[in-house]
Formats: structure tokens, sequence, C-alpha cells
């Protein structure tokens, strides 16, 4: 049975002054991952590397539906906010790149 999920996809060019910091705020069990947690309609985050630029990486958050990720952000608008604040010091330059609906089998 085909499963849809709601994602949303960031790309990011880091400072590789700070890769462990963004590291440890990105990656699948990290900053971002454990504020999403508080969710039970989140899933899951997959943090990729780009094989040819060391300084460049997506990351892919896996939610229930985007009205499930967009009420998580009204609730959680300060915390959320807040680390997105911090975190701005581990990157050159970040861009959203799209909203989208997964066509696989993840499952929390």
């Amino acid at each position: 049975m085909k499963s849809e999920r709601f994602v949303y996809i960031w790309q990011y060019t880091i400072d590789p002054s700070r890769r462990e910091a963004f590291l440890a705020a990105y990656n699948p069990n990290g900053e971002w991952a454990r504020l999403f947690s508080r969710d039970p309609s989140y899933i899951t985050t997959a943090l990729l590397h780009d094989v040819d630029d060391a300084n460049r990486f997506l990351t892919i958050d896996y939610w229930k539906s985007k009205s499930d990720r967009d009420a998580f952000r009204q609730r959680y608008s300060v915390e959320f906010a807040d680390l997105d604040k911090r975190c701005e010091a581990f990157t050159r330059k970040e861009q959203f790149l799209g909203d989208f609906t997964a066509l696989d089998q993840i499952s929390k």
C-alpha cells in the first residue's frame, strides 16, 4: 500500500569551521529533530551530504501532512525562532527548496 507523506526540503552551505555544530543541530537525532519530536505528526528527518561539495547539505523533514507541520510551527513558534536564530551561525547560505509529497514507505 502506497503511503504519502508531506516533506519539506532545505539546502545549506555550511561554514566549515562550524561543521560539528551544524551536524549536531541538523542530524536525524539533533536539536531540530528533538524539537519536531514534540509533535506526534513528525515522522523523521533525513540529512544528506553532497559527495562533491563537503560544505553542502540537504535536510528532508517528514510529517504526516502540511497542516500538521504548519500547526506545529504555530504552537512552537518561539522555540522554533530561537533555534533558527542560533543555527544561523552554522551556515553561509540556506535555501528553502520547497514542500513536497513523498510517495514512499517511510514510517515512524
